[in-house]
């Protein structure tokens, strides 16, 4: 039995991460719809393939029953995340994927008897989204115990895959999302923003829609959430300035040009860039009466995903893993992302809160 099955192993992130996989001695299996793409990759990276659509039932089936674990780079999630888990829960196979998005972790939460009947693992969002977030949530929660509110905040440096590059256009017009008092509620483009210190001065932050609106709730029972991305204050008054076009810019004509423009022009970021950029992360805990503050220094994005995705489908492979539905540091604790190459942490004394 090979250990992993990459599906959608030929996109931009997907390669990456069956490069690493299979340097770091996993018998992997490539797979995919297009089967020139996936007898080419199969070829180089002297893996087994499978070709088939996620329609294809019973190829499906037949292909998550050689492994104990399939791991979907294939997005949009959305689209995808279904399908495979289906087949996954029918198979007994564990499911992982990159995905960073909301419904794609609400679904999967959905599923936790399902899975702990079938005696698998469910547990989405194992690269960058959401992986070091999780872990830093995860590690603010057992600082301070009590803690009522969390912020988390991250600034990276590079360019964006293809594949991201699609999500973030069918998300256009969708708006943001928080949660508060342990729900997720809609609200506005660019809601909130604030300064954030990731280490090396202030930067200002705004919220974004990120996958651990879902998921640091799951993590740490923490019923308010707000995530934050690093940007630049002119990107900020543009945003809300575009606001207003949000229906336009995600109707079906507008958003199949902006997707046709990805396809001729967005390669994503190239091995230099992977190797020399940094991702920064920054996190905030508050109770009644106490403040406490954790940052981290990763890899660059693309780089932390495979170097994520492979360790922990390396430790579902040797038979590390819980069934039902688990985040990241819900499966692995706070330090699973220490036991990645070239990840720091540090925190800041907590601190009292003047309750004037």
């Amino acid at each position: 039995m090979a250990d992993l099955l990459v599906y959608g192993s030929y996109g931009y992130t997907g390669r990456l991460i069956v490069a690493e996989a299979v340097d770091r001695g996993l018998d992997v299996i490539v797979a995919g719809r297009d089967r020139n793409a996936v007898e080419n990759q199969a070829i180089r990276q002297k893996c087994d393939e499978r070709v088939f659509a996620l329609d294809e039932r019973r190829l499906l089936d037949l292909a998550l029953e050689e492994v104990p674990a399939v791991l979907n780079c294939a997005g949009p999630f959305e689209e995808t995340f279904e399908p495979v888990v289906e087949g996954c829960l029918r198979t007994g196979t564990h499911y992982l994927d990159i995905t960073g998005e909301i419904g794609v972790f609400e679904a999967a939460a959905a599923m936790d008897e399902r899975a702990v009947e079938s005696e698998m693992m469910v547990l989405p969002g194992v690269g960058f989204d959401v992986v070091p977030t999780d872990c830093l949530a995860a590690h603010l929660a057992e600082r301070l115990p009590d803690a009522e509110r969390l912020a988390l905040g991250f600034r990276a440096t590079g360019g964006m895959s293809p594949g991201t590059a699609k999500t973030t256009i069918r998300n256009l017009g969708e708006g943001g999302a928080v949660r508060r008092d342990g729900r997720i509620e809609s609200v506005p483009s660019v809601w909130r923003t604030r300064e954030i210190d990731f280490g090396d001065g202030e930067k200002t932050g705004m919220t974004i829609p990120w996958g651990d609106v879902s998921t640091a709730y799951h993590t740490t029972g923490i019923e308010n959430v707000e995530v934050y991305a690093a940007t630049h204050p002119r990107t900020v008054r543009l945003l809300r300035v575009a606001r207003y076009l949000d229906p336009l810019l995600s109707a079906g004509p507008v958003a199949g040009l902006l997707e046709s423009l990805v396809d001729s022009r967005v390669d994503g970021p190239d091995e230099d860039e992977r190797a020399s950029g940094r991702s920064y992360v920054w996190g905030e805990v508050e109770s009644t009466d106490e403040r406490a503050v954790s940052r981290l220094v990763c890899p660059s994005t693309y780089r932390l995903t495979k170097l994520a995705a492979v360790e922990i489908a390396t430790r579902v492979a040797d038979g590390d893993w819980e069934a039902g539905f688990r985040t990241a540091a819900g499966a692995y604790g706070p330090d699973l992302i220490l036991d990645i190459d070239d990840v720091e942490r540090s925190d800041e004394p907590v601190e009292s809160i003047d309750p004037d």
